[in-house]
């Protein structure tokens, strides 16, 4: 089997999911469904990124809450923010809309209300108080990184699962990716917890699929299925929830 398209469909992950450089690709690129499976790649590159970060952070001597929200601002630079930009565009959509229709406009809308405000507010509050909490580099620096692969992971199941709200745009385009797959980046998000502690890879792992199901619900509800904003919102639930319940498994 050639390694060709796979390389293609990781270059199209890395150009999709991040902002860092991945090369150009000969022949015709594959679609966002087909480089789904490798999301969570993406997800460890951005996670090693920040995880970087952290440890030279604490290395300098720099707090554990300084350090977190370096690494964090570190990881939101890698992927361009598209993930906060997401969770921000739904809230005030879901937040401020009175039926679907205008749920939807206002989420297309550039500039960013109160409810997102709110929203991106909680997320980076959250992640970096759990970050803080944990303290040590040698739990937060696997965490980071497995945090970043598992989250992503989890998005081609929501694609498969849920219809695209729209007829255009990230939604639509990479929407009802193929079993195997799914399977794939399901399996890939999993590595990441080899990197904790035994024993917290489960309620952790389970932790990261609620948060990103509640997004993913709550998209499926009051927008009628999954658009772009609502994967980037399904991807900082899963997120939040991952630290939270690493930082009760750490008391």
């Amino acid at each position: 089997m050639s390694l060709r398209p796979r390389l293609a469909e990781f270059q199209i992950a890395v150009m999709l999911l991040t902002r860092l450089p991945a090369g150009r690709i000969s022949g015709t690129a594959p679609g966002m469904a087909a480089s789904s499976w490798a999301w969570p790649l993406a997800g460890a590159l951005v996670g090693g990124i920040a995880a970087m970060i952290f440890a030279v952070a604490c290395a300098l001597g720099l707090p554990a809450e300084i350090s977190a929200l370096l690494a964090l601002a570190a990881g939101i630079l890698a992927t361009g923010g598209m993930h906060e930009d997401g969770l921000a565009d739904m809230a005030d959509g879901c937040g401020g809309g009175r039926d679907r229709a205008q749920k939807l406009e206002i989420m297309r809308d550039s500039r960013i209300g109160s409810y997102g405000v709110l929203a991106l507010l909680v997320s980076v509050g959250l992640r970096v108080a759990g970050m803080a909490a944990l303290g040590a580099p040698a739990v937060v620096v696997p965490a980071l990184i497995a945090l970043a692969m598992a989250s992503r992971a989890a998005l081609p199941l929501w694609l498969a699962l849920l219809p695209p709200a729209r007829t255009d745009g990230l939604g639509h385009g990479a929407a009802r990716p193929k079993a195997g797959t799914v399977a794939l980046a399901l399996i890939l998000g999993q590595a990441g917890w080899l990197l904790l502690p035994a024993g917290c890879w489960l309620p952790v792992a389970a932790a990261v699929v609620f948060g990103g199901a509640i997004a993913s619900l709550i998209a499926l509800r009051q927008l009628g299925g999954q658009t772009g904003d609502a994967l980037g919102a399904a991807q900082q639930g899963a997120e939040i929830f991952g630290w939270l319940t690493l930082t009760i498994l750490a008391r």
